[in-house]
């Protein structure tokens, strides 16, 4: 089978993510869990759950994928997706991350690496629709958060949704507010067209160098809205707090598991003589920190995402400024007529 191939069968089977390694079938991550193509097992989720494709399209998979020979047959499908400093860098021996289109299949993240087993890769499915804040059932209390500058943060575990979560954001203010809306990402994930507002996506390591030299120079850029894909370093963590203070609103993505780890993150990138000031400085710039992850109902197959939320509430910023993250927990858990919940009032919120 073609790449192509393969990529229409997992769209097809419903999967999120598709993982190659060289000379192995390719397994596929299907309502968060991981199957291999050619099992008896993905056989019968697909006929119970998706019930797409007949058995016999899946014996023929199978056995094509049993008898895939060459270890370079991946990167020879992969290639012709790939720019031309993309592959270079890849070739000096660097993990690479890019996205592309495959006509009547859709848009993918790819993340093209070497391991021991050779060439390895990643691909993420990404939807066409960008979904509203409804349909990811966010919390209601984003829309108002948005209405004033500052630093909103999503934060999760790898495949939690961040992304999707972030997209929603800005098809919301995309849709309801006249504004310059621009994107920094790694690569460009959902495609945005501009509604209301006027959208710029720029990617870094294709439109610029990294994300804080993107950053310095989004400001002379006339912006509304920011969006930095993930806060990765000190220099972008920085600089994002900058722009929040001066009268932008800054959407960041950030790998932790709740609003409090997230203040602590951000604060222990800066060395002992500078938290103080960063403490002062978080305060006043973030407006809401959202915490989420995916959770299977009971009674369904379905992942849903599931928030914890914290409000930049007067309280919460005098625990920011004081170094007590500790007792935020504790604001949140109490906060529920500002719009905030724990993640465990998330949960027992959920029907069964």
């Amino acid at each position: 089978m073609s790449l192509e191939d393969v990529l229409q069968d997992a769209v097809m089977r419903g999967a999120s993510d598709i993982h190659f390694c060289s000379g192995q079938a390719p397994w596929a991550r299907v309502q968060g869990k991981l199957f291999k193509f050619s099992t008896s097992i993905v056989q019968s989720a697909i006929r119970e759950q998706l019930d797409p494709i007949s058995a016999d399209t899946l014996n023929q998979t199978e056995h094509h994928q049993q008898n895939d020979p060459s270890p370079c047959r991946l990167m020879q499908a992969l290639a012709p997706y790939m720019e031309k400093n993309v592959y270079a860098h890849f070739l000096e021996g660097y993990e690479v991350d890019f996205s592309f289109v495959v006509p009547r299949v859709g848009r993918f993240r790819a993340n093209v690496f070497k391991s021991h087993m050779g060439i390895g890769a990643v691909l993420r499915h990404i939807r066409d629709a960008i979904p509203s804040l409804a349909e990811i059932n966010a919390p209601k209390v984003l829309p108002d958060l948005f209405k004033s500058a500052g630093l909103f943060v999503v934060t999760g575990p790898t495949g939690s949704g961040k992304s999707t979560t972030l997209a929603a954001v800005l098809h919301h203010l995309n849709q309801t507010t006249r504004q310059h809306i621009i994107t920094l990402e790694d690569p460009i994930e959902f495609v945005h067209t501009n509604q209301q507002s006027l959208v710029t996506q720029r990617e870094i390591g294709h439109h610029s160098k990294s994300f804080s030299h993107a950053l310095r120079a989004v400001l002379r850029e006339d912006p509304d809205v920011i969006l930095v894909g993930e806060l990765r370093d000190l220099e972008t963590i920085r600089l994002a707090l900058t722009a929040a203070e001066t009268g932008h609103l800054v959407l960041a993505s950030l790998h932790t598991r709740s609003a409090a780890a997230s203040v602590e993150r951000i604060v222990d990138v800066f060395d002992s003589a500078e938290k103080a000031l960063v403490r002062t400085q978080l305060s006043e710039a973030l407006i809401g920190v959202i915490s989420q992850t995916l959770y299977r109902l009971s009674k369904s197959d379905m992942q849903h995402a599931v928030f914890e939320v914290m409000v930049a509430t007067p309280a919460i910023r005098h625990l920011i400024r004081e170094g007590k993250t500790s007792h935020i927990h504790n604001a949140i858990q109490t906060g529920a007529a500002y719009g905030m919940q724990t993640m465990a009032q998330a949960m027992q919120a959920l029907p069964t």
